[in-house]
């Protein structure tokens, strides 16, 4: 079968004819030129409106860089012609293979595009010999078609935080995912973390959209709480049990800490040396050596290590089935942390009961929404940007960001390459 039969089986052009082949041998690669001429007869069709017009000349012969063959770069050859449109007036001809000025064929964008996914855009030109700037450009043109064609109907349950993508400067990114049972996906990413950029969300995602909202998941920034008290009152608001972990575990942080430097003052800092991990894990998440200096801290009266049995005892909220029982148990646990006279502690304590509520809704919505999928979906934001060892642009994290986690639709073509 000839070169000719195979492009016109999964790259025809309507209008248009492959001409001559040229196989061209450089130093570091082979390259096959592909012409392409305007079928005899045919008309251009008018770059902005559309519609086939008369010719009026042709410009300069360009290449359009299209899809690797066995390892083989690919150009095609094509002179364009300029259109007499008696509307638009004189315009250069619109193709069917390439947007605009793309030196990129379509099909090759979405080809760099798709490899995006699984590799760094660097490994991705680097694996197809092309620049990164074509891959930018790919993924780019790949998140615009898909944000343009995404259907956000039938949204009931979201997630809103945030992630760390720089030091210095703007460093936070506020992140929504839907987390409906049957979809989880990003919904929208936002510059900073304030109330501000969170109500940007609202109102791109419309009131009508807004009112249909069942659920919504965050943690206890102050600002995310106030904005969906205000923008989806119907909504139930739910507090992520990973954040409230996360409180409690900084806190023993913080007691462990201080302790250290009261038992190194005594010449006892050995007591706690080596010992953050085995207080912050789970103890069935801990190494063999990590078990054994738990086991050796527990039977020490530690405020540090009150401070850690209270963390575990607090494991057991997360088992009830009944949102009643459940409030019991946190009313109690509450109570004897306030009692401890570990100050981190209490802190936690108080800022539970401030938020009773919106912590017992985890129970009341845990059957009907995947709650653990805002950590999940926030671990592979965070993998995004460490592949790709940092992005300085918004514009260009929030592109990569789209392109990984937004599960956007791409158009239907009669041919796929692997990818």
């Amino acid at each position: 079968m000839l070169l000719k039969s195979i492009l016109n089986r999964i790259q025809l052009h309507h209008g248009f004819v492959y001409g001559a082949v040229r196989l061209i041998e450089k130093a570091t690669r082979l390259i096959l030129e592909i012409e392409i001429r305007s079928r005899k007869g045919s008309r251009p069709i008018c770059s902005s409106c559309g519609s086939p017009e008369p010719g009026y000349d042709t410009l300069k012969e360009r290449r359009y860089e299209f899809v690797p063959l066995w390892g083989i770069s690919v150009f095609f050859l094509y002179a364009r012609r300029r259109v007499d449109c008696p509307r638009c007036g004189i315009k250069v001809e619109r193709i069917p293979w390439a947007e605009g000025k793309n030196h990129l064929t379509t099909t090759y964008a979405w080809f760099l595009a798709k490899w995006a996914k699984r590799l760094s855009w660097k490994e991705t030109a680097d694996a197809f010999h092309t620049k990164w700037d074509n891959v930018f450009r790919a993924v780019k043109m790949a998140v615009a078609w898909g944000l343009a064609n995404r259907n956000l109907d039938n949204i009931t349950a979201i997630g809103i935080d945030e992630i760390c993508w720089k030091k210095k400067g703007s460093k936070f990114l506020t992140l929504v995912y839907q987390i409906d049972n049957g979809c989880k996906r990003l919904l929208w990413i936002g510059k900073d973390r304030t109330k501000k950029t969170l109500i940007g969300f609202f109102d791109e995602f419309g009131p009508i959209r807004s009112s249909l909202l069942r659920f919504v998941c965050t943690d206890m920034w102050k600002p995310y709480l106030l904005v969906v008290a205000e923008k989806a009152s119907r909504a139930m608001n739910i507090l992520d049990r990973f954040h409230i972990m996360s409180h409690m575990n900084k806190a023993i942080d913080k007691v462990r800490a201080t302790e250290f430097k009261v038992l190194k003052a005594k010449g006892k800092q050995a007591i706690l040396t080596g010992s953050r991990w085995c207080l912050l894990k789970r103890p069935e998440n801990c190494t063999e050596k990590q078990a054994v200096k738990l086991q050796e801290l527990v039977a020490i009266n530690l405020k540090t290590v009150r401070a850690y049995l209270l963390k575990e005892d607090f494991q057991r909220f997360w088992s009830y089935k009944s949102a009643g029982w459940a409030a019991k148990f946190l009313d109690q646990w509450c109570k004897r942390t306030m009692r401890s006279r570990i100050d981190p502690m209490k802190k936690i304590a108080k800022m539970l009961r401030s938020h009773r509520n919106l912590i017992l809704n985890w129970f009341r919505a845990k059957e009907l929404i995947a709650l653990g999928a805002v950590e999940g979906l926030n671990n592979k934001a965070k993998v995004t940007t460490k592949k790709a060892y940092g992005f300085k642009s918004f514009d260009v994290i929030k592109l990569a960001l789209y392109h990984t986690l937004g599960k956007l639709p791409e158009p239907v073509v009669t041919h796929k390459f692997c990818g």
